[in-house]
């Protein structure tokens, strides 16, 4: 049985603020090559959880520019990781609705008609309850920090609440 560790809300916060408005010389900025906001969701992530899942293909894992897992970048990728149900260590999560978020959790829009989720947030700071307008975000590609939910246009939106770390 998989054990699983309490996510540090506030680090993955304080990571997410500390870098929303500029780079980690530690990671790749993939901002020119499809967009950097999954990749600094992962940083904020790993910075709540501290393991990554080094399982080729299936896992949550950076090592380099080109050796990572696809969840640490694409969009879809990192919600089939998040919400699977079995198989190790990394962070786990489960769709919800925005009244059970809270700091820390995220948030995956879609802006085309075609519904694909193409862009990941990170909440930062937001009211109890917590609903569309009082949500504030960070963010890469479009840099944004302390940014209101509210003034996104999507046509579909997820939040995934973060639930621990598989160890």
């Amino acid at each position: 049985m998989d054990y699983l560790m309490p996510y540090n809300r506030e680090k993955a916060v304080e990571y997410a603020d500390t870098w929303a408005m500029g780079r980690n010389p530690a990671y790749y900025d993939y901002s020119n090559l499809g967009g950097d906001c999954t990749n600094f969701i992962s940083q904020c992530l790993y910075a709540g959880g501290g393991i990554m899942n080094y399982t080729r293909d299936l896992g949550w894992y950076y090592n380099n520019a080109n050796d990572k897992a696809p969840a640490w970048t694409g969009v879809s990728y990192l919600y089939s990781f998040l919400t699977r149900k079995t198989g190790g260590p990394g962070p786990i999560g489960q769709e919800t609705d925005v009244s059970d978020v809270e700091i820390g959790d995220i948030i995956q829009l879609a802006f085309q008609e075609s519904g694909r989720f193409s862009h990941s947030l990170i909440i930062v700071k937001c009211s109890h309850p917590p609903d569309i307008n009082n949500i504030l975000i960070n963010t890469h590609s479009y840099d944004r920090r302390d940014y209101s939910l509210n003034k996104y246009f999507w046509s579909r939106i997820r939040f995934i609440k973060i639930l621990g770390t598989r160890i």
